[in-house]
């Protein structure tokens, strides 16, 4: 009887030791870009991965950061020629493609992966410095040139804060040309490249996409971020 009564016990033990063993192994652990900055510190040694386009990286990217682009046939293969048991550091734009990232790598075995939310866009925001510009930027907007643009007597100005990397952007690329349009007698639109106008997106609280600005008579009467219907948009344009 004593054997058959503490058989059960060993058996409830080891699935509790076997579910903290679970709860304690490592997982991506998502950072805000100015704790992003402060762990990169406290690990000198560790890998910083940007997985946007080599097109993206050239512009602007974080010091020591090696670039692995998401979107990549061969992504898979190069990760695995990285030390797993090292801590990585995985960012990109906006958060999409680090995301998706950072769990794939956290599935292929990587000890410890941390990954910036709200990507680049929100260091940029934070005005943190340890970034490197490699090639020249294109000449930006400055806030005045901005203004001038949303300055329309007779139409009112949709301006749409974009970039070439993102996917929502990309969404509603069609049908805001489509409304543009159709709509030529009561609007105007400005499309806003985020990545070459930087300053201008710090300026205006810009940090994260797509975001639509509307202006009648130079003044913002509507905003929103994030994807968005056609049909959502034209409400508000009505």
């Amino acid at each position: 009887m004593i054997k058959y009564f503490h058989a059960p016990i060993i058996v409830f033990l080891l699935f509790f030791s076997s579910c903290d063993n679970l709860q304690s192994q490592n997982t991506v652990t998502n950072l805000s870009a100015t704790a992003f900055s402060e762990k990169i510190k406290q690990l000198p040694n560790a890998t910083i991965i940007d997985v946007r386009t080599p097109q993206e990286f050239s512009k602007d990217h974080l010091i020591n950061a090696k670039n692995i682009d998401w979107n990549n046939n061969d992504f898979e293969t190069e990760i695995e020629k990285l030390d797993k048991s090292n801590p990585v550091f995985v960012y990109c734009l906006s958060g999409g493609r680090s995301s998706a990232a950072a769990q794939l790598m956290y599935k292929k075995g990587f000890k410890e992966v941390y990954e910036m939310e709200g990507g680049i866009m929100k260091w940029r925001a934070a005005n943190l410095p340890e970034t490197t510009n490699t090639t020249t930027q294109t000449a930006s907007l400055t806030k005045a040139q901005f203004e001038a643009l949303t300055i329309h007597k007779d139409k009112m100005v949709l301006v749409d804060f974009y970039a070439d990397w993102c996917g929502p952007c990309k969404k509603m690329e069609p049908y805001l040309k489509e409304i543009a349009t159709t709509m030529s007698d009561k609007i105007i639109l400005v499309r806003i490249n985020a990545d070459d106008n930087q300053e201008l997106c710090k300026e205006l609280n810009i940090d994260a996409l797509p975001v639509l600005h509307l202006y009648k008579n130079n003044t913002l009467i509507w905003k929103n971020l994030g994807y968005i219907t056609k049909e959502d948009v034209l409400k508000k344009l009505q």
